[in-house]
């Protein structure tokens, strides 16, 4: 589905943002850079050049900023601006209220009209596409035609299951089935205050880097991404699904599933978090009922954000230990992930020696699989082959020999593997 670009805004009234935020904005970026030409602050802010001029021209006005000769010897050379008068002062009150520098922001209601606009909800992934993205993992046949209704549902879902049978995998390979690319805000704001939604390490651009001098296709104020995959694990508390406020620096950090918005949330090894499961579900009751959720500044402000995103839980608990009925109730989809069957099990073991580049010896992992395996001896996991395999390039290398697959390599592997 195509997705509508922000347009690029030609004057300060079309960013949304009042014009007393954007001079603070662009003092700051004088204060902190020095002496600028009007392209080079639109770089920093990505604000187009039409409204950088316009608010240097009231900034001017009121003899914050004054000029200081031209950048550079060429026929198309740009005045550059710095701080004076009373700039100075009118800088450092503004960073008494907040340090931030950067990218402008855009306003809460550009950003939710983008995220219903380009709604994960919109896109369908297809069989073909599923089958794709788990093409790495060997599961049993009929596992695609259940997470594929899970998937194209955006609800909310449960993985669960023995421990190493590829939960995780699997959620990363749900978020990495969705295609379609979205824009992604710098940064927005709230009631005066910003908050910083871009992550590097979550989001994924797909777009070049701002060029001040060429002419944009879209508000620079936005980046256009993959659909986010956000993984967390054992480190998640319910803190950190709040807005995190820096008192020094004075603006916000977006929690990780706002950051999440359009793409996929993955709560891996849910019920080993400091946080009980059933206060996180209570925490989540809201989001994942109604599909918005309320976030609160430090002035008070509350405000809502639609909560677009697929969310996945991933655990080795029975269900029934994570929460009571009712709070299970809001999980939409149950899907149990199934150990491997003892076909698979040759599947994946053959698949790890592949990619270790260990000859695959037939006879040696028949005998290895009925020693240990056989008639319930031990329940085979998917994550055993790559544990084993590892093992046995390890000796192998330190013992400066060829990588071979034997009974004695296979069971010091196991012994490693196991706890007796």
């Amino acid at each position: 589905m195509a997705i509508t670009e922000p347009v690029v805004p030609t004057t300060v009234r079309d960013t949304g943002i009042n014009r007393d935020s954007l001079m603070k904005l662009i003092a700051k970026t004088l204060q902190a850079h020095g002496a600028l030409a009007p392209s080079q602050i639109a770089a920093e802010t990505r604000l187009s050049p039409g409204v950088v001029v316009e608010v240097l021209k009231e900034l001017q006005r009121l003899q914050y900023v004054e000029s200081r000769g031209l950048e550079g010897f060429e026929m198309r050379s740009e005045v550059r601006f710095s701080l004076g008068g009373g700039g100075v002062h009118y800088a450092n009150r503004a960073n008494a209220l907040s340090q931030y520098i950067g990218p402008a922001p855009v306003s809460l209601e550009a950003w939710i009209a983008q995220i219903r606009q380009q709604s994960i909800e919109n896109e369908r992934v297809t069989q073909e596409v599923l089958q794709d993205a788990l093409s790495h993992l060997v599961l049993p046949e009929n596992i695609v035609s259940v997470i594929g209704p899970a998937i194209n549902s955006t609800k909310s879902v449960l993985l669960y299951g023995e421990p190493g049978n590829g939960k995780t995998s699997i959620a990363e390979a749900m978020g990495k089935a969705f295609k379609d690319l979205i824009y992604v805000p710098y940064c927005v704001e709230v009631g005066g205050q910003i908050i910083n939604v871009f992550d590097p390490t979550l989001h994924t651009p797909e777009d070049e880097e701002y060029q001040p001098k060429a002419r944009p296709t879209f508000d620079r104020r936005w980046r256009l991404c993959r659909r986010p995959l956000a993984l967390t694990g054992g480190e998640l508390t319910l803190d950190m699904l709040d807005l995190s406020y820096n008192p020094v620096s004075r603006y916000y950090e977006a929690p990780i599933h706002l950051k999440a918005i359009g793409g996929v949330f993955v709560v891996d090894d849910f019920g080993r978090q400091r946080t009980d499961p059933q206060a996180v579900l209570n925490r989540w009751i809201v989001p994942l009922e109604r599909r918005y959720d309320f976030l609160t500044l430090h002035t008070g402000k509350k405000f809502a954000v639609p909560f677009d995103q697929l969310a996945v839980f991933s655990t080795n608990l029975p269900p029934e230990e994570l929460a009571d009925a009712g709070a299970l109730r809001r999980l939409h989809y149950k899907i149990k992930i199934p150990t491997p069957s003892a076909d698979d099990f040759r599947a994946i073991f053959r698949d790890a020696a592949k990619k270790a580049g260990l000859p695959y010896d037939s006879a040696a992992f028949e005998a290895f699989f009925e020693r240990h395996y056989a008639n319930g001896k031990a329940t085979p996991a998917g994550h055993h082959p790559k544990y084993i395999i590892d093992f046995i390039t390890s000796v192998c290398r330190f013992k400066d020999e060829e990588l071979r697959m034997d009974a004695e390599l296979l069971d010091g592997g196991w012994g490693n593997l196991t706890v007796n």
